[in-house]
């Protein structure tokens, strides 16, 4: 268990930076579906982007599994327990998924996924239309999971900022080395 009562900076690091990643692509995804001008531009950004977010999601369960987070405050509820952990594992589920089932999606559609520099990754599903048509919608509504579970996680970790005041919230935003500022 992590002694510090903070994450590790690999831990603090790739949370930043993917929380900023999913946000974009988020943002990326409605666009995609809204826009029919910049559907191609946003496209060529989706799926680079989720590979990287597929990749760092790795790297970041790897690192979870190595270095386990702090522990939750010992009065805080049972259920917020339950509800944090089962939240963490939701978005870990997430990252994992969303990724495979676009990369999943195209390839069953017959779509190449092309990344930046006109490198093409292998098809991972066969060629079918009705898988295609069973992967599209599951993306989608995946995608809505994902949304409302990072605004649930948002909402949670300013309850713990602003409300609690317990700690929860500067364990992964800041270090907890001396001197660190507030």
């Amino acid at each position: 268990m992590n002694r510090h009562g903070h994450f590790d900076a690999l831990a603090r690091m790739l949370h930043w930076l993917m929380a900023a990643m999913i946000l974009a692509m988020l943002f990326i995804g409605a666009g995609m579906v809204v826009s029919l001008a910049w559907r191609p531009t946003l496209l060529d950004l989706h799926r680079p982007l989720g590979l990287a977010i597929l990749l760092l999601a790795i790297v970041r369960l790897v690192n979870r599994l190595r270095s386990p987070p702090p522990p939750l405050p010992a009065d805080l509820p049972a259920i917020q327990k339950r509800a944090a952990h089962a939240s963490h594992w939701l978005l870990y589920g997430l990252m994992l998924a969303m990724p495979l089932i676009g990369w999943s999606m195209l390839s069953a559609g017959g779509y190449p996924v092309v990344l930046f520099g006109g490198v093409h990754l292998p098809a991972i599903a066969p060629h079918s239309p009705d898988l295609y048509a069973l992967l599209r919608p599951a993306h989608t509504v995946l995608a809505y999971v994902l949304f409302a579970t990072v605004l649930g996680h948002l909402g949670a970790a300013l309850f713990h900022a602003w409300v609690r005041r317990d700690g929860v919230f500067s364990s992964m935003a800041r270090s907890g080395k001396t001197g660190a500022r507030p």
